[in-house]
């Protein structure tokens, strides 16, 4: 098996945050090294999840640099570095690979929108530029525009892009790219509803939101998927529904972010635009937290 090559659970970390708004480099070790303890199989800090957009460049570096340091090896560390600018792109994408990241995840340019031509020459600029790994993301739900399935293909000819993470929630345009992909290339959900399916069609894993809070179960998921104990991973599939579902009643991290912080693992703090979860919402979280046994009822 390549090394390099991205397969299981990847969680999509949060950031956090001190009651000043710091970031809380003790919460974020700890937090690292429960994440690993737990079997996910990679982590990926400083994405949409991490709330990339409201950190400084240094405070970015920092987090990929503290993340690399507790992950000491034991598994990879896939490192936000997304601009719709390329020549930005690029340039944080040298230092967080000097920051000693294993991969860098890099999203569809958000708000220029364009052409398929543009996103592969965006993509390709910065594989020429880098010398680890780059997973494609596409969110079209956070850039408004889709990356098609000819196009990642066409990007995954790059000996430079190892993967994509697939967040269209199009499950005939997943399927595509994993029929035709080179071997090496891996295909992971972005969509937590939807990595079973995505497994069970020949997917590689998955890049999770639901993990920050219950990673032994996701990573066991696709552990199972992956050894083709489908009926073992339904269960986990089911016992997982209530929380995924209450992951994403409001934005990304916010949910996650209150979950956490009702397990003790961090303080409930974001960066605006962002604020805490409305408290309409905080009996949802709270029993699907209790349904896995992650807090009391």
């Amino acid at each position: 098996m390549d090394p390099q090559r991205l397969t299981g659970c990847g969680t999509a970390l949060v950031t956090p945050f001190t009651s000043s708004g710091a970031v809380d480099e003790r919460s974020l070790r700890s937090f690292v090294d429960w994440q690993i303890a737990s079997g996910v199989h990679f982590i990926v800090p400083c994405g949409s999840t991490g709330e990339a957009a409201t950190l400084t460049r240094d405070e970015h570096l920092r987090i990929v640099a503290i993340a690399v340091e507790q992950a000491a090896g034991r598994v990879p560390v896939v490192a936000g570095a997304a601009s719709n600018d390329t020549r930005k792109a690029i340039d944080l994408s040298r230092d967080v690979q000097n920051a000693g990241a294993t991969h860098l995840l890099h999203a569809s340019p958000m708000y220029n929108k364009p052409p398929q031509r543009g996103i592969v020459a965006h993509f390709r600029a910065i594989a020429d530029a880098v010398q680890i790994p780059i997973v494609v993301y596409n969110v079209p739900g956070r850039t408004c525009s889709n990356i098609e399935a000819a196009t990642t293909l066409e990007l995954a000819e790059h000996p430079n892009i190892a993967a994509v993470k697939e967040a269209s929630a199009n499950l005939a345009q997943i399927s595509e790219i994993i029929r035709h992909r080179p071997a090496r290339f891996s295909v992971l959900s972005g969509d937590d509803p939807l990595t079973m399916q995505v497994m069970a069609d020949g997917g590689d894993g998955v890049i999770s939101v639901t993990s920050n809070v219950a990673p032994r179960l996701v990573s066991t998921l696709t552990e199972k998927c992956a050894a083709g104990d489908f009926s073992a991973a339904r269960e986990i599939h089911h016992q997982l529904a209530e929380l995924t579902a209450a992951a994403f009643v409001e934005s990304n991290p916010i949910p996650a972010k209150a979950a956490l912080a009702m397990m003790g693992k961090m303080l409930n703090v974001l960066r605006l635009p962002l604020v805490p979860l409305a408290d309409r919402h905080e009996g949802a979280v709270r029993a699907a937290l209790a349904s896995i046994g992650a807090v009391t009822a």
